[in-house]
Order: C-alpha cells, then sequence, then structure tokens
C-alpha cells in the first residue's frame, strides 16, 4: 500500500511541476509574444482556469506527501519525504500570500479596466512564479530521491 501512495504522490507532484515549468517557461512567453492586447487577454483567462483548479492541486499534493510522510516515517528516505513536504508547505503559504492576490486581481482585467500598473503586476507575478517553481521542482526531486 505504501508502495502504491509513493507512486500516486509522485506522479501528482510531477504533472504539477511539469505544468507550473510549462506556465513559466512555455505559456507566458507565448502569451507576451502576442500581438496588442491578446497576451494579457490569454493570461486573464489561465488566470481563471488554473486559479480554480490549482489550490486543489497544492493542497492535495501537500496531504498526499503528509500521509506519505507518516505512513512510511520508519522506512527509508522519511527525511527526504518530510523536507519535500516543507517546500511544499512553503509553496502553498508563498502562493496564498505573493501569487494569489496578483492573480486574482489579474484574471479580472481586460484592455478597458486593467490598471496602469498592470504590465508590473505581471512581471512581479513571474518572477514569484519562477521561484515557486524553483521550490516545487526541488520537493519533486526530493520525493523522486526518496524512491531511490
Amino acid at each position: 500500500m505504501l508502495d502504491a501512495l509513493e507512486i500516486v504522490t509522485t506522479v501528482v507532484v510531477g504533472v504539477m511541476v511539469g505544468v507550473e515549468f510549462s506556465v513559466a517557461f512555455v505559456i507566458n512567453p507565448i502569451l507576451n509574444a502576442l500581438p496588442e492586447d491578446s497576451g494579457q487577454l490569454g493570461r486573464a483567462h489561465g488566470g481563471r482556469m488554473l486559479g480554480a483548479v490549482m489550490p486543489f492541486w497544492y493542497i492535495g499534493s501537500l496531504a498526499l506527501v503528509g500521509i506519505w510522510a507518516a505512513a512510511g516515517w520508519h522506512h527509508h528516505g522519511a527525511g527526504l519525504v518530510v523536507t519535500a513536504g516543507t517546500l511544499l508547505m512553503v509553496s502553498v503559504i508563498m502562493s496564498i500570500l505573493l501569487l494569489v492576490p496578483i492573480n486574482n486581481r489579474g484574471k479580472t482585467w481586460t484592455p478597458d479596466n486593467r490598471p496602469a500598473d498592470w504590465k508590473q503586476q505581471t512581471k512581479r507575478w513571474d518572477g514569484l512564479h519562477y521561484i515557486r517553481v524553483a521550490i516545487i521542482i526541488g520537493a519533486f526531486a526530493l520525493l523522486v530521491a526518496a524512491l531511490a
């Protein structure tokens, strides 16, 4: 049973990392290169779509890692799993305090109602997102190492 939990958790976290990596290094650069207001409208739509899913994914990933840590406490790699959980907790706190407020504003923006500093807010979100991606990649790497 622990083996199945380890595999499911690693896959769930790994796919989340892939999505967030893709947002940072594929989707947003594509949106930024679109003409006129298309990129901002695309970001607003992405903020609504992913903003609805990611809270469950982040909390669910953290919960799975917590269950793995508890169930495998006396097994090899438990310290790595706990450390991965700590990193995921940091990513959740960072998301709630820093990224979600910007996303909640950005997902409502249109060319007619966006604030004058919308580009600065978008750049701030991107910078924070790069840090969050690095954190969750670290968590994922620790989970993979715990399996070895």
